[in-house]
């Protein structure tokens, strides 16, 4: 199942187009795409049988972020080890570095960014939606608890997370735009191999970034029980679960975003988005 927030309507993509939940549904679920997560199981098991015969085409640029509203938003760093040493930290051992993306920050797939400065960086990213509520939960038992994924970009103002005395990590991560997802929130069952999944990200038709799932240091069932150790995950939170290599920062010289720019992040199986940088 794959759920797309079309024009702010929780819709269902399907390969003939979109069907709007609510009016499908004779209004049980919808049309907020938020209100889906109150009872994501009684909708997940809608879904699977959900009538799609009136898809109709849509047009990509009203789509917004899958997940609108979240409670929470969890920011992972330091999850893929290149990463990590092109960064200049050391790979953790333990429980990764945990920050968050205000939700104010999130946006949808297509458009534009709006740069903040001079030292804008791009970091693809899985994100992953929660659909049950979590505590305490076991990394064999985790994925029970996720309502599907989406494709995130963890956009960064590097200056303004380096200000000290202590980095402002959240603040330089969450200007307006700087958390795009989707195009879609795509269901466990659709995914199949979360470890083959394949990060790419382009600046200008260049790929800067290539990565695969697999190679994460703290697997998306391992965050799940590490965050749900100290933290209750509630459904519809949101997951950054961390980039690999190739990020502008890392890269000698630095190389930072520049108005007219186009940036495309990419996951395999989960769709594209696109963002073209302009001035402030």
């Amino acid at each position: 199942m794959r759920l797309i927030n079309l024009a702010g309507r929780a819709h269902l993509q399907t390969d003939n187009g979109a069907i709007d939940i609510a009016q499908v549904s004779d209004g049980k679920f919808g049309p907020d795409p938020q209100s889906l997560f109150a009872d994501w199981k009684a909708f997940a098991a809608w879904g699977e049988d959900a009538d799609t015969s009136s898809a109709t085409p849509f047009d990509v640029q009203a789509l917004g972020p899958p997940v609108p509203a979240p409670r929470q938003v969890f920011a992972i760093g330091l999850n893929y080890s290149e990463h990590a040493l092109e960064a200049g930290f050391a790979v953790p051992e333990t429980l990764p570095p945990v920050f968050t993306k205000f939700a104010s920050a999130l946006t949808g797939p297509e458009g534009e960014l709006v740069l903040s400065g001079e030292s804008v960086d791009w970091e693809v990213e899985l994100v992953a939606v929660i659909g049950t509520e979590a505590s305490q939960v076991k990394a064999e038992d985790a994925l029970s608890y996720v309502a599907g994924v989406t494709v995130g970009q963890d956009f960064s103002d590097r200056a303004v997370q380096m200000i000290g005395p202590a980095p402002q990590f959240s603040m330089g991560k969450s200007f307006p735009g700087y958390g795009p997802t989707g195009p879609a929130l795509v269901t466990l069952d659709e995914v199949g191999d979360l470890s083959s999944l394949r990060l790419q990200c382009w600046v200008d038709g260049e790929l800067v970034q290539d990565g695969i799932a697999g190679q994460m240091i703290n697997s998306l069932p391992l965050l799940v029980e590490r965050l749900s150790a100290i933290c209750t995950l509630h459904p519809g939170d949101l997951i950054f679960t961390g980039t690999p290599a190739g990020v502008g920062m890392g890269r000698t010289p630095a190389r930072y975003l520049t108005a007219g720019e186009v940036v495309r992040t990419e996951i395999s199986g989960l769709g594209s988005m696109t963002h073209r940088c302009v001035s402030l």
